[in-house]
């Protein structure tokens, strides 16, 4: 009896060292996720071709502006038999504008969002090679922790990859 407690000790210690050796080995490590997305020069010539994007977009939606308020203009000059026989014309104009606002405007916000996706897939791509080839076990999101040290930062490395072209996509 004492000897099956004696070896079923040693066991459970031996168990425990393994496992704590085991885990000692682990690598942690974490980005700051909004400034390795801002870094990143392909988000930087993204943003760029999305603000020209939409600075055109901002100029043409005025120009319609303008063209719309000087027919209402022109109307509201009209007589009310003349002004009632444009009405369907005007809000047909206003109609055709509106439409045309939203659509650009959702066309805006599905290119930012599929470009965001990219961006992110990117550094994902990055952060699972950079840690496969240092040997890191978890990389975390700094926004989902709690506390971290400034030592187990592997934002600037991340980057680094990114914008030298090494997360698989150029």
């Amino acid at each position: 009896m004492k000897k099956t407690a004696v070896v079923l000790s040693g066991v459970i210690f031996s168990l425990g060292l393994f496992l704590g050796i085991a885990q000692a080995a682990d690598k942690f490590a974490y980005i700051d996720l909004s400034r390795t997305f801002s870094e990143y020069s392909k988000t930087k010539g993204y943003d760029k071709a999305l603000s020209d994007k939409e600075k055109a977009y901002t100029e043409e939606r005025d120009k319609k502006v303008a063209d719309l308020k000087a027919f209402q203009d022109k109307v509201s000059l009209l007589n009310d038999k003349e002004r009632e026989a444009k009405g369907p014309e005007l809000q047909s104009k206003v109609k055709e504008f509106q439409d045309y606002d939203r659509q650009k405007q959702a066309d805006l916000r599905k290119e930012q969002d599929e470009r965001m996706k990219e961006i992110l897939k990117d550094i994902e791509e990055a952060v699972k090679k950079y840690s496969e080839k240092q040997g890191y076990t978890l990389v975390f999101n700094d926004r989902v922790l709690v506390y971290q040290t400034k030592s187990m930062e592997i934002t600037s490395q991340i980057i680094a990859v990114l914008n030298a072209g090494g997360s698989g996509k150029k």
